[in-house]
């Protein structure tokens, strides 16, 4: 029988040697979560059953061949949370937890705020901000059919989490939702058309329509700041992820639609990555 030991010694070396960025750690996500390793445990010579042998020998080609981690694994910690992903939805990132950081503190205080959580895919952004701030209800707003039903499970996980779904298209159904947002958040596609070829194979494996921003990237970002920032309530406020490069832009749009105290935030890398501004 093969080992605990044995098993994570292949796997990272055959991860490796397939290009994964680092074969250590998912070597040890997929043990942990197929094999029975406790998580932060050490890799001992416990022998693996039958079946766990198969299911991670299953996995390692799998993600040899590309597949993201987090679809095989079927979850994935966001801050305090664990979200359903897969297939068909974007892949929650540590990049996004700022935006529901800066957007829980600027909300910190104010009774029963009324979040908009727009291109929600996973529900991440929405149910994040829900869990940093009690009392906060929120809209969650996804298009794509596919990743409706990853959305609507991780509400349901996390039900004392006040989170309404709502199938809609940001690009045209601003006219279906009512103003008085003390927040309107967003991750939206944000990558120019023609770099999507040259991103990483994983990121390629990732639903198209959570990537693609258009050529420029900035699509989304224009109709958010045109129709969606005029239903903020009188000081709330529009804060959006943004991708390198794209800050300056987004600001300039933010500003070009009359928000005030316009902030960028920089991610711990110092890359800006949150734009906000205020009505």
């Amino acid at each position: 029988m093969v080992t605990r030991r044995q098993w994570l010694t292949t796997a990272v070396a055959a991860l490796t040697a397939a290009g994964c960025e680092d074969g250590a750690f998912d070597a040890r996500c997929l043990l942990e979560d197929l094999g029975g390793l406790p998580r932060g445990g050490a890799a001992d010579d416990t022998p693996l059953t039958v079946s766990q042998a198969e299911a991670l020998d299953t996995a390692l080609t799998q993600r040899s061949a590309g597949r993201p981690l987090q679809y095989i694994l079927g979850q994935w910690d966001f801050l305090a949370l664990t979200l359903r992903v897969g297939e068909g939805v974007l892949i929650p990132r540590p990049d996004t937890e700022l935006l529901c950081e800066t957007a829980a503190r600027r909300l910190q205080g104010k009774s029963a705020p009324r979040v908009l959580d727009l291109c929600a895919g996973t529900g991440c952004v929405g149910l994040g901000v829900a869990s940093l701030t009690p009392g906060a209800a929120v809209t969650a707003v996804e298009l794509s059919g596919d990743a409706l039903p990853y959305l609507r499970e991780n509400v349901r996980r996390y039900p004392a989490l006040d989170v309404t779904v709502r199938q809609g298209d940001v690009l045209a159904d601003w006219d279906a939702y009512p103003a008085g947002w003390d927040a309107i958040l967003s991750n939206p596609p944000y990558i120019p058309t023609g770099d999507l070829p040259g991103l990483q194979r994983e990121v390629r494996r990732e639903p198209r329509m959570a990537l693609d921003g258009s050529a420029d990237g900035l699509r989304f970002y224009r109709v958010i700041a045109e129709q969606w920032c005029r239903k903020l309530a009188p000081g709330g406020f529009c804060a959006v992820e943004v991708g390198i490069g794209q800050a300056a832009d987004v600001a300039a749009l933010f500003a070009a639609a009359s928000l005030k105290d316009i902030e960028i935030v920089p991610d711990l890398a110092g890359i800006p990555r949150v734009v906000l501004g205020t009505k």
